[in-house]
């Protein structure tokens, strides 16, 4: 509930997983975890010790489902492959073999690896699933965090400044964070100098600190600044800059 299906990063976002995480197997789709993932068995088949190649995850399956009924669209092909995934007791495995058969590893093309099996997770996804497509909505979706995020007021966007992520602009009326490990003072205009302002940095647990700038809707640009670092006490010696988009 805090991005509707059909929103553009989103579905950017889907098309990305489908292109570097997906695997079609006769049962149906499924999907890895992440890139270079080393959870898994080695490709001769020898078992996981330290370091192997993750394998598609079912449970993956189901997630994606989910994503496929909050978008209006049919998820029997993801309860199909589910069950195609399982053994022929109905068990449902951590990960599942995605290369070719191994038989001396008792590792074939579409069927459980040496992982865990059953894995409880995959299991209550599969049953979610179907009280999802039961309801014909998703089961989990909390009404309350929809109406603060789809149905409220819209969060203000932050545009982040760091060290190694320098953009060249931020988006009028959006709020502009500047983030460094170590304390500073943020030294700082909106009209090229002729009046700067000294802000302080925020230390946050986390290990970094920050000064946010409110980028007006109709506000004047840029915003230069530079850094008085606190510990030892010196100039950074350059300045940066920041232009201002207009709003959309």
């Amino acid at each position: 509930g805090i991005r509707k299906a059909n929103d553009p990063l989103i579905e950017a976002s889907v098309g990305v997983v489908d292109a570097a995480l997906r695997h079609d197997f006769p049962q149906g789709p499924c999907f890895r975890r992440y890139s270079y993932d080393g959870y898994g068995q080695q490709d001769d088949g020898g078992a996981f010790t330290t370091y192997g190649r993750g394998r598609p995850w079912p449970l993956l399956t189901g997630e994606r489902g989910h994503y496929e009924l909050a978008a209006g669209r049919d998820v029997q092909v993801y309860i199909r492959a589910m069950e195609g995934f399982a053994n022929p007791t109905g068990l449902l495995p951590e990960q599942i073999w995605d290369q070719p058969d191994i038989p001396s590893e008792l590792l074939y093309y579409g069927r459980q690896t040496g992982s865990a099996m059953p894995l409880m997770w995959a299991h209550a996804e599969y049953i979610k699933l179907l009280r999802s497509a039961a309801d014909g909505k998703v089961f989990d979706f909390i009404p309350a965090v929809a109406a603060r995020y789809l149905e409220g007021k819209k969060p203000r966007r932050i545009e982040l400044w760091k060290s190694n992520r320098q953009p060249k602009s931020v988006r009028a009326g959006s709020m502009l964070r500047i983030q460094q490990k170590d304390p500073f003072v943020l030294h700082w205009t909106r009209d090229e100098w002729h009046t700067a302002i000294d802000t302080a940095s925020t230390m946050t647990p986390l290990g970094f600190t920050y000064v946010d700038i409110d980028v007006a809707p109709d506000g004047p640009g840029p915003i230069r600044f530079t850094f008085r670092w606190r510990d030892p006490d010196h100039w950074e010696g350059r300045d940066y800059v920041i232009a201002i988009d207009p709003p959309k």
